[in-house]
């Protein structure tokens, strides 16, 4: 039996979705996408419970240790939150945003100094209420970190993928905004040093158009299936990086149509690894690895093919049936009655850690999942 790796390097070469729908991985036309008054009614159903949990968008975040709330997996929850704003425009959402981001003082976790993607993150945020009300404060801060690292010299920060979506849509929304391509000359030299440099050649390999998650993963580093370990919502944070920067940046735009390359070869690498039930596992190519539905890579997988067939990048006949069954197995299997989220994979970096991955287990976080889940529905929300 040729193995998963294969099949995707096959599908890659031919740019076809033949192979995914011969595996059975792609649903058929029998499944509906909701009516966007239904998928907005479940995004509002979610959000409300995570408002609800947390009334005081500045307090502290505990699990094992106490996290202010401007970290990573806030900032992802809000990217959410402001999708879910453009979607519906409640006053609420945008307050609740702003009182975050007054509580923190507009800043990063560890100050302006830090060069970390996941602090930086909060930015994304911070330079979206920013263009809603241009109030100074609160763009200083990320745009001083910003801009420390773009006159520096280093091009090594970003060693792990899910740092691309941390921080690269920060880069080109200040590159916009100020009209200035040195923000997208440093994006893409440290985004091109982690696809062609760390773990030894790149964390991206070409043949299989997939990302490994840091160099821990890159070969000889294999799955017990033998294949590679390509885990799931790492490649989904890479989907994500390339769907932001790709709707901030105008047309033209240095660097580009370097990014839209890379999405559409994820675009085509991902159908075939998508399971029977809807889900991608979080070992994309070992589905016997911590096998079975997860919701955070998967609702980011929606995200960004959702988000190609709206820009008439990607085919809807092809596409479509692939994120609606995605969505109805996601809002159907992991929606509580409350709104709180199941299925989602805790934090860290591969299939193993964050178990177990169930219905009743809520992660150590609950926001970053929630913000992928809104950034999915939102994009489906448009969809015609």
């Amino acid at each position: 039996m040729k193995s998963s790796s294969l099949l995707v390097r096959q599908a890659a070469r031919t740019g076809a979705l033949a192979l995914a729908l011969a595996l059975g991985a792609v649903t058929t036309q029998a499944q509906k996408l909701p009516k966007p008054k239904a998928i907005l009614k479940t995004m509002t159903k979610t959000n409300a419970y995570f408002m609800k949990m947390w009334p005081d968008p500045g307090k502290e975040i505990v699990t094992n240790i106490a996290r202010p709330s401007n970290i990573w997996t806030r900032g992802v929850y809000y990217e959410g939150l402001m999708a879910l704003y453009k979607t519906d425009k409640q006053k609420r959402y945008y307050d609740y945003a702003v009182e975050w981001g007054e509580k923190h003082k507009w800043g990063l976790r560890k100050g302006i100094e830090t060069r970390n993607a996941d602090d930086q993150c909060a930015g994304q945020t911070y330079i979206d209420l920013y263009q809603i009300d241009p109030k100074p404060e609160r763009i200083h801060d990320i745009k001083a970190s910003i801009d420390l690292m773009v006159t520096s010299d280093k091009i090594d920060d970003w060693w792990w993928i899910d740092a691309l979506q941390m921080a690269m849509p920060v880069y080109a929304k200040l590159g916009v905004m100020y009209k200035d391509d040195k923000y997208f000359e440093k994006m893409y030299q440290i985004y091109n040093y982690s696809k062609t440099a760390h773990g030894g050649s790149g964390l991206y390999n070409p043949q299989d158009q997939l990302w490994w998650r840091d160099k821990d993963f890159v070969p000889p580093y294999k799955e017990p299936n033998g294949d590679d370990c390509y885990w799931s919502r790492g490649n989904g944070w890479v989907v994500a990086a390339m769907v932001r920067t790709l709707e901030i940046l105008p047309k033209g735009a240095p660097h580009r149509e370097e990014y839209e390359q890379m999405y559409m070869a994820m675009m085509k690498a991902l159908p075939p690894l998508q399971r029977e039930d809807g889900y991608w596992n979080v070992s994309l190519v070992d589905p016997t690895h911590f096998g079975g539905k997860e919701l955070s890579g998967t609702a980011l997988f929606v995200y960004g093919m959702t988000w190609g067939m709206n820009n008439g990048l990607l085919d809807k006949n092809a596409y479509k049936p692939i994120v609606v069954k995605a969505w109805n197995a996601m809002a159907k299997e992991c929606v509580h009655p409350d709104g709180a989220l199941g299925y989602v994979q805790g934090t860290g970096k591969e299939p193993k850690d964050g178990q177990p991955v169930s219905y009743d287990h809520m992660p150590d976080f609950q926001d970053y999942g929630l913000g992928c889940f809104l950034l999915a529905g939102s994009e489906l929300y448009k969809l015609k």
